[in-house]
């Protein structure tokens, strides 16, 4: 009886399922960490991500999650293109946004931000943490939130492949 309460307790404290919680370490392109990304689901179902990243160069940058969590190329194109699902990129596009589209993220003089994005289309399971995995990747300049496949906004500059925790 006491063990099962103890498996009770303990169990009962625990998120409901691997898939409710996701972590990425990001590097830039020289393979130092430059921050963090975290994914949540909240209780309504939404996808709580919260980006925290610091030595990267001020300004506007395009934010996305790839389709594959694989940040090994020096360029980080093994991360692939984004999770797109049947979806065009941009919400200024008549068929977008996609699930791995983002908000641009502003990165201060200092080099660093922390911002909380909303994401009512992304699902932890299905496109994070599926079988080839996800990534966060950082541009190196705006996504214009219209053009194919991924805003115009440029080199990848920093990427973390997300994994369970």
């Amino acid at each position: 009886m006491f063990a099962a309460l103890v498996a009770l307790t303990i169990t009962g404290s625990m998120p409901l399922s691997a898939a409710d919680f996701a972590r990425a370490e990001v590097r830039d392109t020289d393979g130092n960490i430059v921050g963090g990304v975290t994914a949540e689901t909240t209780p309504s179902g939404t996808v709580l991500l919260t980006v925290s990243l610091t030595e990267l160069p001020p300004g506007i940058h395009g934010a996305h999650i790839h389709e594959t969590g694989d940040c090994s190329a020096s360029d980080f194109s093994s991360a692939g293109g984004h999770v797109a699902g049947d979806a065009q990129h941009g919400v200024d596009s008549a068929e977008g946004p996609h699930p791995g589209d983002m908000p641009n993220i502003t990165i201060l003089e200092a080099g660093a931000t922390q911002v909380e994005i909303f994401s009512d289309q992304l699902d932890i399971d299905r496109d994070i943490l599926d079988d080839d995995g996800s990534a966060f990747v950082l541009h190196a300049g705006v996504d214009d939130y219209t053009s194919q496949p991924s805003g115009a906004s440029g080199d990848r500059i920093a990427c973390g492949e997300f994994s369970a925790e």
